[in-house]
């Protein structure tokens, strides 16, 4: 039985994620920051690195500033990072976090771009191209191979200093 319980609890957690982030795209952005900050609490700095991945991942895009988008995105890398593949054996569904890389380091580029730190945001897109090959050929997959190249084409029409007006990546309908 305790087996169960153990099995339970990470599950009810990436539940209570993912009924923020429906609270988020819902439109709630101030009440899912909320929300996800008394996750956060309850996780704890030093908690789940999946659940910490997960939900700084999702923090990072309800957020309003970019250099906050940036910390949080930080935290899921960091988090994503600590998964070694002893704690990958220990979670079940664990190893979709690797397919979260290409993703992380695309927020990162992204983020880097808002700030206008180019160099950094080459950097992470480059670790999301090569990333990026551990995708599937799905729908998600496809989307994220997409985002990253209209990111690389967008840093590429900026010229060398990577300057100018951008935003999100925008998937076309």
């Amino acid at each position: 039985m305790a087996k169960g319980q153990e099995q339970a609890a990470p599950d009810a957690v990436m539940t209570r994620i993912g009924q923020v982030v429906i609270l988020h795209h819902a439109g709630d952005r101030e009440e899912a920051r909320h929300r996800f900050l008394q996750l956060w609490s309850e996780i704890g700095e030093d908690g789940d690195p999946l659940h910490r991945c997960t939900l700084a991942h999702y923090m990072a895009d309800a957020q309003d500033d970019p250099a906050d988008e940036l910390a949080w995105d930080l935290r899921a890398l960091t988090a994503a990072e600590e998964l070694t593949d002893d704690r990958l054996a220990a979670h079940e569904g664990a190893l979709a976090v690797r397919a979260l890389y290409p993703s992380l380091h695309l927020n990162l580029a992204a983020d880097y771009v808002k700030l206008g730190r180019s160099g950094a945001a080459r950097t992470h897109l480059r670790r999301a191209r090569g990333a990026a090959q551990a995708l599937a050929d799905d729908p998600y997959g496809d989307g994220v191979r997409a985002a990253i190249h209209r990111l690389e084409l967008r840093l590429g029409e900026d010229g060398a200093s990577g300057e100018g007006v951008w935003g999100p990546p925008r998937q076309r309908p």
